[in-house]
């Protein structure tokens, strides 16, 4: 009901998928070799997400699709630490598109030691594309998305499942307010199919579900939070980085969460060392 002007604005790549792929460029200490950023884009974003990949020297592969790349606007307020976001809605992708997409993922899966699979499916994919997609890795797979695709990927026997807390209960459609009802909600996605289950949820403990074991792990506290967007996706890219080291899940998740808790220091997703924002438009 107001005018409210920004002091500063920056554009930059982002999305689950980029945000998993800059910070595992970063982690991998930009080394091309180490990673590569596999997904759709179209539209006018197409040329400045391919121009920041390029600027980072990040490894990547775009399937070109006619739906134009969403832009959403996040409103960070400096004082406070929150985070306000305005999201578009993706646009429908074709028959045509999404074969591409299997066929370029088949090829680059096929040597992959870790695949992260994240974020939601475009408008027109079936619920089971990403159970399709697992039938094409031959490493480790990690799952960091929610809801009937998830279930529908389970029996591939993901190496490891990453919901938060409130992706777990609408994937699961049960409440989880007690320890007892955590530990219900992640076996239950081991009875499915998942070897193992991180399940986060914030400030608040995450909890991992492995080898017939249960974890829990506090957060750092961050004195100055900047912005909390990507943090999960840090997170993801923080596991995927430390598996591909040799590290057991246990200590792989805590890597991952040193990741999450140096991104909510950070405004741009998986900017550990500010390398973004300095090149970002301001």
């Amino acid at each position: 009901g107001a005018v409210n002007r920004a002091r500063q604005v920056f554009w930059c790549s982002s999305g689950k998928v980029l945000n998993v792929g800059v910070a595992l460029h970063y982690l991998a200490g930009g080394c091309p070799a180490n990673s590569l950023t596999l997904t759709i884009l179209g539209g006018a974003a197409y040329d400045l997400i391919e121009r920041e990949f390029d600027q980072m020297r990040a490894p990547r592969q775009w399937v070109h699709v006619q739906a134009p790349t969403r832009v959403c606007t996040t409103i960070v307020d400096c004082s406070t630490g929150t985070a306000t976001e305005l999201v578009e809605n993706a646009g429908p992708i074709t028959d045509a598109e999404l074969t591409e997409f299997e066929n370029a993922f088949a090829e680059v899966a096929a040597t992959a030691s870790v695949v992260v699979l994240t974020g939601s499916l475009p408008a027109g994919a079936p619920p089971d594309f990403y159970r399709r997609l697992l039938r094409h890795v031959r490493g480790s797979a990690i799952l960091d998305f929610r809801g009937p695709e998830l279930l529908a990927a389970l029996d591939a026997r993901p190496l490891l499942v990453k919901p938060n807390r409130e992706e777990l209960i609408h994937t699961l459609g049960k409440p989880i307010n007690t320890d007892n009802e955590m530990k219900l909600a992640i076996g239950e996605l081991q009875r499915r199919g998942a070897r193992a289950v991180l399940v986060t949820a914030g400030k608040d403990d995450a909890w991992l579900g492995v080898d017939g074991a249960f974890h829990r792990f506090k957060p750092a506290t961050v004195a100055k939070p900047v912005n909390a967007i990507g943090c999960g996706d840090c997170l993801t890219a923080g596991l995927a980085w430390a598996m591909e080291q040799g590290l057991e899940l246990p200590a792989a998740v805590e890597q991952g969460m040193s990741c999450a808790a140096a991104n909510l220091q950070t405004l741009l997703p998986g900017d550990f060392d500010g390398r973004r924002e300095q090149r970002s438009v301001r």
